[in-house]
């Protein structure tokens, strides 16, 4: 009588601790990337009345197990520019105050005021800083720093690009046409060069390139010359550039009165298929577009995670640069991760070795920008799980009330 009480106490308790993860999970519908648990019921060894199996009865049940499911859960879009989602295997990298690794799925990350990437609750998000917009993701990934109000440097204009037509329907030496074009210095700072070009015969302009005497040293007075000597382009029958025409044009601007450094820009008259930017048509002489390669300074404006885990600064100028990328880590066996609270999962000594490294190679899933991974807990099957733990309790409990209405019994037989 005395094993009956046992085993409805040990089904009792089962159903309690069964109870209190459905609850967990329940509890957690609406936290990112939390992982759900199952519970898995194991009985206890059985014990045999006269050494024969057949009439043996079982002990009860066993502390119930309790196992994480790392399986997907919904994205959802977020209107955080620094949210982050993994879609398939792996984990996000951070690290604890105390410089503990630690894994998680919730990517809602933030900056703190140091311009350190952070998870909600202050743990540093791990990946690698870009030097030059180039990320080299072969080294231990650290902490990833902003600096808010970040400065990008200017670029000095190496190349301009123009598409110009020149009309075909005049000719001699009246028949000229000016282009203006814009570049930056080494400092910044903007200039205006001009080309002016003048047809010297059918199918033949004779061209030059200019820059106000203002911007160079001493003020000097008028328009002076950036080319070592004025150019001729030919063009052929059909209005094309001929391709006898040398290319690119040396353009060198030197002795600028801001201090910035001489410049050699190359003129390109032709696109890297081999086609001509110069036209001669019988269309009014015309700059349809232009294209340099310098730009100025500009102010960080914004902080972005892309798809893939890169990292986008926006500056002030509407340029974006590639300033960082996230790692993530592939864990071969992930149920065998302690919770570590906080959305945070710390390796067991059963944990595989997590492999780290970029997203969507060597097992790892992709990182998507701009959106979070909901809960995996399935609230219908929770509320399922809920009703027959109930009435297992139910049940159980009333195998103790029985039993001891029969003790109750047996005591009152020998009174």
């Amino acid at each position: 009588m005395s094993s009956a009480f046992s085993i409805a106490l040990s089904a009792l308790q089962a159903d309690s601790d069964a109870i209190n993860v459905t609850g967990n999970n329940l509890a957690n519908l609406n936290t990112t990337g939390f992982k759900g648990s199952d519970v898995q019921f194991e009985d206890l060894i059985s014990e045999y009345m006269g050494g024969q199996a057949s009439g043996g009865f079982g002990m009860g049940v066993g502390a119930p197990l309790s196992e994480q499911v790392f399986s997907q859960g919904a994205l959802q879009a977020s209107n955080q520019p620094l949210a982050a989602a993994i879609q398939g295997d792996g984990f996000f990298v951070v690290q604890s105050a105390s410089g503990q690794q630690l894994f998680t799925r919730d990517g809602d990350f933030t900056l703190n005021a140091n311009g350190l990437l952070q998870t909600q609750t202050g743990e540093n998000v791990q990946g690698w800083m870009a030097v030059n917009g180039v990320v080299n993701a072969t080294g231990v990934p650290g902490n990833l720093v902003f600096q808010a109000g970040g400065i990008l440097p200017p670029v000095a204009t190496q190349n301009i690009t123009t598409h110009i037509n020149l009309d075909a329907a005049s000719t001699g030496a009246t028949n000229t046409f000016s282009a203006p074009i814009q570049i930056v210095d080494s400092l910044g700072n903007m200039h205006t060069l001009t080309i002016n070009f003048t047809q010297k015969a059918p199918n033949s302009w004779g061209y030059d390139v200019t820059i106000p005497g203002s911007d160079l040293t001493g003020g000097k007075t008028g328009n002076v010359s950036v080319l070592a000597s004025p150019g001729t382009l030919t063009f052929n029958t059909d209005g094309t550039l001929a391709s006898s025409n040398t290319s690119p044009v040396a353009l060198n601007v030197t002795g600028l009165a801001d201090g910035a450094a001489n410049m050699t820009i190359n003129w390109n008259l032709f696109d890297s298929s081999g086609n001509g930017t110069l036209t001669q048509f019988a269309q009014t002489s015309s700059l349809s577009s232009s294209k340099q390669d310098g730009s100025q300074a500009a102010q960080l404006s914004q902080l972005s995670i892309a798809n893939g885990g890169q990292i986008m600064a926006t500056y002030s100028n509407g340029q974006q640069v590639v300033a960082g990328q996230l790692a993530l880590a592939a864990i071969n066996n992930p149920g065998s991760l302690l919770n570590a609270g906080n959305n945070n999962f710390t390796v067991s000594g059963a944990t595989a070795t997590p492999a780290i490294g970029l997203p969507q190679s060597g097992g790892r899933g992709q990182v998507v920008g701009a959106s979070l991974e909901s809960s995996n807990v399935d609230m219908g099957a929770e509320f399922t799980h809920l009703i027959v733990y109930q009435s297992s309790y139910g049940a159980n409990s009333k195998v103790i009330t029985t039993a001891n209405t029969m003790s109750q019994d047996l005591l009152n037989l020998i009174q």
